[in-house]
């Protein structure tokens, strides 16, 4: 588990850069965490084909997004607001 935060205003890549050119195909996942006395903020999965709107998480909200398949992870902001972020890697049981 890796963890950090992100300042965003306007836009802040949380995961990724849109200079990246290849997809991610290791499975990871994302938990982002906006701040509770922050602003809302839309989420943008950015993968090799486009943009993908995946909805606003308002303050003190959290939400998981898998990585498989993207090149990057955005917020926008029309103010200011701090997001918490996770990278997880998900473990695999075997079927014993």
């Amino acid at each position: 588990m890796y963890s950090y935060s992100v300042k965003v205003r306007t836009k802040a890549y949380l995961w990724g850069s849109d200079g990246v050119t290849k997809a991610l195909t290791a499975p990871l996942l994302l938990i982002v965490h906006n701040d509770p006395w922050g602003d809302p903020i839309g989420l943008v999965s950015d993968s090799v084909s486009g943009d993908t709107d995946l909805g606003t998480l308002r303050p003190g909200e959290c939400w998981t997004v898998p990585l498989v398949a993207l090149k990057g992870v955005f917020a926008t902001c029309d103010a200011d607001s701090s997001v918490t972020c996770m990278i997880v890697a998900p473990q695999v049981l075997s079927a014993n």
